[in-house]
């Protein structure tokens, strides 16, 4: 499996006195479902450099696993309520062997995990990080292969962020599109927790940057 963040138990606490930021942006150590994490203080990735630090760490609102599940709660149910009604439907002229009943329940059942764990996997793997220097979008496609964009935080030309539908309203999660000057020019985090805050950081971010230029 590829290593595409990992925990750094040994990061130093930082002592340096500043300014107090808003009671959902302190920074704290993260959790291995953590989806918004600012300026997390166990977090690195692997093509970090020395000086540049995590800003913001996301992943996809967990609500987005919810049609996942469902959908392995009905699969689950198969071989117990829709495979005896399909049969009984069918009405064939011969007996199916115990034998193989019980293999392809094996089988359904097998498939039905593996695909919740195939999802799960795309949720925990799929990761958007915003350092002082840069934002990244790690795509996980499958456990040989990853895409990895970057883009400068100086290169950054326009920014909104979209809610929609009342899970999100609910819930407080949306999409960021980032426009840049960059060999990327697109980046969307999608379906992140609090989309206008992670707005309002990369904004702040830009503005800090710029000025040192």
């Amino acid at each position: 499996m590829p290593v595409l963040f990992e925990a750094n138990q040994s990061a130093p606490q930082k002592t340096a006195k500043r300014t107090k930021p808003p009671v959902s942006n302190i920074s704290k150590r993260s959790s291995p479902l953590t989806a918004y994490a600012y300026k997390p203080l166990d977090i690195r990735f692997e093509t970090q450099e020395v000086d540049e630090d995590v800003i913001l760490f996301l992943r996809q609102h967990i609500v987005v696993m919810i049609p996942s599940f469902l959908l392995f709660i009905a699969m689950l149910l198969g071989p117990m309520i829709v495979f005896p009604l399909f049969m009984n439907l069918l009405e064939l002229p011969i007996q199916i062997p115990a034998g193989y009943v019980v293999v392809g329940t094996v089988l359904w059942y097998l498939a039905s995990f593996g695909f919740l764990f195939t999802q799960f996997l795309h949720w925990f793997f799929n990761i958007f990080i915003v350092t002082n220097r840069r934002i990244i979008d790690i795509d996980f496609v499958n456990l040989l292969y990853k895409e990895l964009s970057e883009a400068p935080i100086a290169r950054i030309q326009d920014m909104s962020y979209q809610t929609k539908g009342i899970l999100g309203t609910m819930f407080n999660y949306g999409s960021v599109f980032i426009q840049t000057a960059g060999e990327v020019p697109n980046f969307v985090f999608e379906s992140v927790p609090k989309p206008s805050a992670v707005m309002d950081v990369v904004s702040d971010l830009l503005h800090a940057t710029k000025g040192v230029e």
